[in-house]
């Protein structure tokens, strides 16, 4: 009985971290990726944040990166803990740079993607992953 116990918590636990993955990489993705990436390579002028100093393209270049490529590997599972360092960064500058000044209204997406990506990091990719595929 307590071995069945284990194994359903693992399943749990498991199922949850794989919704965590999904819906949060989705929602970067689509949400405020696809709509970056637009305008990288719209041809227009980019005006973007520019943290670091190093340009507004470059800064923007960098979160799409973030959002789009490091996104999808999320959502697969794939090189989850090394997809998510640039996402964390990127909710980091939002957060206590972009929307620094912001009401916590403003704020609160920041946080929220923050909160749910260190719990990721710290968690792995979880059993239905890519990254589970490839250790077996």
């Amino acid at each position: 009985m307590k071995k069945q116990l284990l194994s359903n918590k693992s399943w749990g636990s498991n199922f949850a971290v794989l919704i965590l993955r999904v819906t949060f990489g989705a929602t970067m993705l689509l949400g405020h990726g696809l709509g970056k990436w637009s305008n990288l390579f719209s041809g227009k002028e980019i005006k973007f944040f520019d943290f670091f100093g190093i340009g507004a393209t470059a800064s923007l270049g960098l979160a799409v990166f973030a959002e789009v490529i490091c996104s999808v590997l999320l959502i697969l599972g794939l090189l989850t803990r090394l997809a998510l360092i640039p996402l964390l960064v990127t909710m980091s500058v939002a957060l206590f740079m972009v929307h620094s000044t912001d009401a916590f209204g403003v704020q609160e997406k920041s946080i929220l993607y923050l909160a749910v990506y260190v719990v990721l990091f710290i968690n792995g990719a979880g059993k239905y992953s890519m990254d589970a595929l490839l250790k077996r």
